[in-house]
């Protein structure tokens, strides 16, 4: 098979309750509860929601003992009604929950951040070699008896990094980097690794889906040069909702499955967390249909590195290639655009080629011979349209070809909701993967000014072309301190007009800082009823009452310079 087929990369099989993750096993869904993990029967009946759904596994979160221990009584009262689904404990902070947990859940996640290290307060440390070597012996001596326990109560381990919540120790050595986020992970491993404990699964997250995919490749290719093959749990963190949560998690997770990559998902929207399954299935089932299609032939063009790729360099001709920003194009003007959704080019008003990915490079060459001074607008109807069209770009890249391309796919005949998971997940997948010259959408189920608001919002999601205020904001769990959705849904009635700033809403401090360290500013629940306001990682005030909180960052906003009042 050539790198341009899909194929699941080779795993381990973990046995997770009665679901095994990995190894010959489909990919697996999941979804996390919001509700308090002390409500049982109100987690029970979400728990039900979810596994009826489709869910694989279904997570609660456990801050302490007493969350954890029930983490056991909701899943016996779900065996008794006939829910077979495996449950998995989230902790964070506490490793005697972690020991409370194991012995009554299928999984337990815990986080390297701050499962031994105690919680980043972002202070800069120094260590010797020698002290160095320390901290990871007290890791194996905190790790090593809790996975004896989950050994002897075959219940499976996740090793959960995520970016929001790295150990200073961590920062202080690698930085905020993918590669602190990989070494994060790799030092659970080896202890994982040294005791024999194999039912391990692995996930590194962060709310910008290039550190995520970067830090996901990066992962792979250090458990790989140390004989590691563990499944992977992909997800972005934050992702927010509706549309713009939907396409965030499509080009970042799209990106890493059409790679082979990933044994089990969660799209984490801001909804009720049954909305979350749907979505993770559409795309799932989307990129693994292309294992039965025909092979694609090539290789990757000399100097390509798959793990941190580079935009392919081409020339510029108008508005397209060179450095410009990734051109929106669409096909025709028409009365439906407005100022938001106003493509950068019309098709029809540009000089241009239209090349099928499917034709020989010396068939691509002759036609941009004959066609001096024209943008190359790329199709192709293979079942795996990603595939054929970067094994075409990369032909181009070697023969020395640097003509700009626009890349045209075609969703016909599908919902739109279906539309927005497949554009997001081809079109992610080429940008992040250096294809950056220009994207064009067609579909029959969404208007011209939708198609091209879906295609800012790609681009967006990519982290190539920034058009509209884009929040981080976390799906909620039984940590969360106020009515998350709600909130948002507030907040970005207030704040939707704003171009090109970040506005984190996070449930609560586990992660809202970090992951927030991206965000322009953070509303961050601080305890029940209350938030504290961040400008960038920097708290501003304090424990504010919920309902002061959101006119106080518009004040914020304002007192900043960022704020324009609305259009009329």
């Amino acid at each position: 098979m050539s790198v341009f087929d899909y194929h699941r990369r080779p795993t381990v099989e973990v046995g997770i309750g009665g679901v095994p993750l990995g190894g010959g096993n489909p990919i697996r869904l999941q979804s996390m509860t919001n509700t308090s993990t002390m409500d049982t029967d109100g987690s029970v009946a979400q728990c039900e929601r979810i596994a009826r759904a489709g869910a694989d596994y279904v997570r609660l979160t456990a801050q302490g003992v007493r969350e954890a221990e029930n983490i056991g009584v909701i899943r016996s009262r779900l065996r008794a009604e006939g829910i077979k689904t495996p449950l998995v404990a989230d902790i964070h902070f506490n490793p005697r929950a972690a020991t409370a947990a194991a012995p009554v859940v299928d999984k337990v996640r815990i986080n390297p951040g701050n499962f031994v290290d105690p919680g980043r307060v972002f202070k800069k440390l120094e260590y010797t070699p020698e002290q160095y070597a320390a901290e990871l012996a007290r890791i194996d001596e905190a790790l090593t008896p809790f996975l004896a326990l989950c050994k002897a109560n075959g219940t499976a381990l996740r090793i959960g990094v995520n970016h929001g919540s790295l150990s200073d120790r961590i920062m202080s050595r690698y930085g905020d980097t993918p590669a602190g986020m990989v070494e994060s992970a790799m030092e659970f491993l080896r202890v994982c690794v040294a005791r024999g404990f194999m039912d391990v699964v692995i996930s590194i997250k962060a709310s910008n889906t290039v550190v995520m995919v970067e830090t996901v490749r990066r992962l792979v290719r250090a458990m790989e040069a140390e004989g590691m093959k563990f499944p992977l749990h992909l997800g972005v963190t934050e992702a927010g909702d509706g549309e713009d949560g939907r396409v965030k998690s499509a080009v970042g997770i799209g990106t890493l499955l059409a790679e082979g990559i990933g044994d089990t998902v969660r799209v984490s929207l801001s909804e009720p967390p049954e909305n979350e399954v749907p979505v993770a299935a559409s795309l799932v089932n989307y990129i693994t249909a292309r294992a039965t299609a025909p092979s694609i032939a090539g290789e990757y063009a000399p100097g390509y590195d798959p793990v941190t790729p580079t935009r392919r360099a081409t020339s510029t001709i108008g508005l397209v290639g060179g450095d410009n920003i990734p051109a929106v194009v669409c096909a025709d003007h028409t009365a439906a655009y407005n100022a938001d959704t106003m493509p950068d080019i019309f098709l029809s008003q540009t000089p241009h080629m239209v090349i099928d990915a499917s034709q020989s490079i010396e068939e691509i060459a002759a036609a941009i011979a004959a066609n001096p001074g024209k943008i190359a607008v790329m199709t192709s109807t293979h079942p795996n349209p990603v595939g054929e069209i970067q094994a075409a770009l990369h032909a181009m890249t070697a023969k020395g070809i640097d003509t700009p391309v626009i890349t045209r796919l075609a969703y016909n005949g599908l919902p739109a909701d279906e539309v927005t998971i497949r554009a997001a997940a081809d079109m992610g997948t080429l940008l992040m993967n250096g294809a950056r010259d220009g994207i064009m959408i067609e579909s029959d189920s969404l208007t011209p000014a939708e198609t091209a608001r879906l295609s800012f919002g790609i681009l967006q999601a990519a982290r190539q072309r920034f058009t509209r205020t884009e929040y981080i904001a976390c799906p909620g769990c039984g940590r969360t301190l106020f009515d998350l959705q709600g909130t948002l849904k507030q907040v970005k009635e207030a704040t939707a007009h704003l171009k090109g700033l970040k506005i984190g809403v996070m449930g609560c401090i586990v992660n809202g800082p970090g992951e927030m360290a991206d965000a322009d500013y953070g509303y961050v629940g601080a305890a029940a009823g209350k938030v504290s306001l961040y400008k960038g990682k920097v708290c501003m005030e304090k424990n504010l009452d919920a309902s002061e909180a959101l006119p106080r960052l518009i004040q914020l906003i304002k007192d900043s310079s960022d704020w324009t009042d609305a259009k009329e």
